[in-house]
């Protein structure tokens, strides 16, 4: 007789995991607009902060900034020694233009979806973003969670508690993935089980390890 998974809930991020690497959208972003890589990242990692929590991006995914005011910002500190001025309209769409879906992984959420898994999105969001708009997404979430709406962001523990009650688990029932590995050990720190993606390859076979459920390919 098999044993039953003590696992009752998915969480997992968006980008990066239900999607392509943000950081080879960030390298074709780089390439289009003449911004050094290096300067990219430099600008990226001053934005989160002393301990990636009181940065501009922070405030931006904890709603505290307004997504324009943060485009513009950004957009300033990116024109600053590139070649030619980078435009501040539409710049979230343009750095993550080269963002799309991994069916695998959409597939393995479903099919957990539709065998009784609560399931549920935590995305650190750069302000509203549009793919949570889409009928398909949202029919296989009980919740989606997103830190410009909560006011609060991974890895603050207060998010995956959240995320947890809206799905009506215990920490301990739930599964969480994401591609940072901050992000895991703040999903650990509350008592989830969590574990760092890399690719469906990996991490669809752990699903089906942590849940006993066999999962598309």
């Amino acid at each position: 007789m098999t044993e039953r998974s003590p696992y009752r809930a998915l969480i997992v991020d968006y980008g990066g995991v239900l999607t392509t690497s943000i950081g080879a959208s960030f390298a074709a972003f780089c390439v289009e607009t003449g911004v050094d890589p290096e300067r990219f990242t430099s600008i990226v990692a001053e934005a989160y902060g002393r301990d990636g929590s009181d940065g501009m991006i922070a405030r931006v995914e904890r709603g505290m900034l307004a997504p324009r005011d943060f485009e513009r910002w950004l957009a300033g500190a990116l024109s600053a020694g590139s070649p030619k001025p980078v435009k501040p309209a539409g710049l979230r769409r343009r750095i993550f233009a080269g963002v799309r879906r991994d069916p695998a992984m959409i597939a393995a959420v479903e099919k957990l979806h539709s065998a009784w898994t609560k399931t549920a999105v935590i995305s650190n969001t750069w302000g509203p973003p549009v793919a949570y708009g889409a009928k398909r997404l949202r029919a296989i979430f009980d919740a989606i969670v997103r830190s410009d709406e909560v006011g609060l962001r991974k890895p603050d523990a207060e998010i995956y508690l959240l995320t947890a009650e809206k799905l009506q688990a215990r920490p301990a029932e739930c599964v969480f993935v994401d591609d940072l590995l901050q992000n895991v050990e703040g999903a650990r720190a509350v008592g989830m089980h969590a574990f760092v993606h890399r690719n469906a390859t990996f991490t669809v076979p752990k699903l089906e390890e942590l849940f006993g459920i066999s999962l598309p390919a």
